[in-house]
């Protein structure tokens, strides 16, 4: 069916991934950051970045030791253009910090994919850029908020609003790589990554373009942003234990942990990948995404069941080849049990052939950065042979246990396999489910 630049199956435009970048509580850097993963090493620890006086939840999974001005490069994504940093110092304060994360991972990937000497071999607009973000500058409309109360309209940032805006990492990031295609940037809560994966996907695969880079980047650990989750009784308070706060699973689990981050990928067209020789490190094979259409922040499982189905039959697998499953899992009372019945739904042989885990056990939750970082630790599970763990999973909650699944839990394992799901549900019933393999 159609040459093998198209999938066997599908008969569609082939998307595979040439490069990778990370910015999380586990590393400031792709590789950092998996292989702390593997170590299942926790990156949750006392907060930091405020004062805790009377604050409820004191522990987040911060990006420690971050610096946006570091030296990167350089590229020449065009002539006459240099790029050796993400941002200044001075530019650096014209936008919020989830853009500075999104920066450094966007440009970490674009380093690892090699494209930058193949940019005279393809045109501008045949490179777009979406890369998504469930709230935006939070922590910067905290402190601008705070400000115009002290001192009124006068001391409001003429910054304030690229701050605060979601779409800026795309705009910046379109700017410092002269991506003159699709310029997006997906708003759905904790599925917004993994929908910009998803949309860049099918831009590809349509053929509207030829390369994205697409991901997500979030930061929104602020005392607004703790706050508003605390008061729905969303986040862990085990602040007595940090490390042990996020538990996707277990019968002890109380809630998530806040985490921040970024994690970008290179999306290429597979023939252009080829031609210029490309490392690949694997394949987008399909996409599902659904509305759950029941309540506002409570999943119904059927959603989510929805998306992973349609994924998959996207991909043109059968169920018996997906070899992991990193869950959504974010260790709150209901979702995981809903997410474990559908994983258990979608895969009645399970036992045969499925790893599941969990790895916010280890990052806290990135919103909506959440779902690109994991499908980069799917990537790197097939190419490595290893499964991520589930940390802090001492006793499994019964009504997981029931449905006879694998959580991988508090060790890597090893495992040979070609293909992996991941799950990225959100606020507002939105849920996203991509599917990723071996070349």
């Amino acid at each position: 069916m159609g040459s093998s630049f198209h999938n066997e199956r599908t008969g569609k435009r082939r998307v595979v991934v040439t490069g990778i970048g990370a910015v999380s509580p586990l590393g400031l850097n792709a590789r950092e950051t998996w292989s702390h993963a593997l170590e299942g090493r926790s990156g949750i620890s006392r907060t930091t970045v405020f004062d805790l006086t009377d604050c409820p939840v004191t522990i987040s999974g911060e990006v420690k030791g971050f610096d946006v001005t570091r030296a990167v490069g350089p590229f020449h994504p065009k002539p006459g253009l240099t790029v050796t940093q993400a941002s200044s110092a001075k530019d650096a304060r014209r936008v919020g910090r989830f853009a500075h994360l999104g920066f450094a991972a966007a440009l970490e990937a674009y380093g690892d994919s090699g494209l930058d000497a193949y940019r005279s071999q393809i045109s501008p607009d045949r490179l777009g850029c979406n890369i998504g973000a469930g709230m935006g500058g939070l922590p910067e409309i905290e402190a601008v908020h705070d400000d115009f109360l002290a001192k009124g309209y006068r001391r409001v940032t003429p910054f304030f609003i690229p701050q605060a805006i979601p779409n800026m990492t795309s705009g910046q990031v379109s700017i410092l790589l002269d991506l003159q295609g699709p310029n997006l940037c997906n708003v759905t809560a904790c599925a917004s990554s993994a929908h910009s994966l998803g949309e860049s996907f099918r831009q590809i695969q349509r053929g509207d373009v030829d390369v994205m880079v697409a991901g997500g980047s979030e930061a929104v650990i602020c005392k607004l942003g703790i706050a508003g989750f605390a008061a729905m009784r969303a986040l862990s308070t085990r602040n007595d234990a940090p490390e042990k706060a996020s538990r996707p699973f277990d019968v002890g689990r109380d809630g998530f942990v806040m985490g921040e981050g970024a994690a970008v990928f290179i999306l290429e067209e597979l023939e252009f990948a080829r031609k210029r020789g490309a490392r690949i490190y694997g394949e987008i094979l399909g996409y599902g995404l659904s509305g759950d259409a029941y309540h506002m922040t409570a999943p119904s499982g059927e959603g989510g069941y929805k998306a992973m189905s349609m994924a998959l039959k996207d991909s043109g697998l059968n169920a018996e080849q997906i070899g992991y499953v990193n869950a959504h899992g974010t260790s709150t009372p209901v979702g995981d049990v809903e997410e474990a019945k559908s994983i258990a739904r979608l895969f009645p042989d399970a036992k045969n052939h499925l790893k599941v885990s969990s790895t916010k056990s280890m990052t806290g939750h990135l919103l909506g950065a959440a779902g690109a970082l994991e499908a980069m630790f799917c990537l790197l599970a097939i190419q490595n042979g290893k499964i991520p763990p589930t940390i802090n999973l001492e006793n499994l909650d019964p009504a997981c246990a029931a449905l006879g699944l694998d959580f991988t839990a508090n060790h890597a394992q090893d495992k040979k396999f070609d293909f992996a799901m991941t799950n990225s549900f959100g606020f507002g019933g939105t849920n996203a489910t991509l599917v990723v393999g071996r070349v």
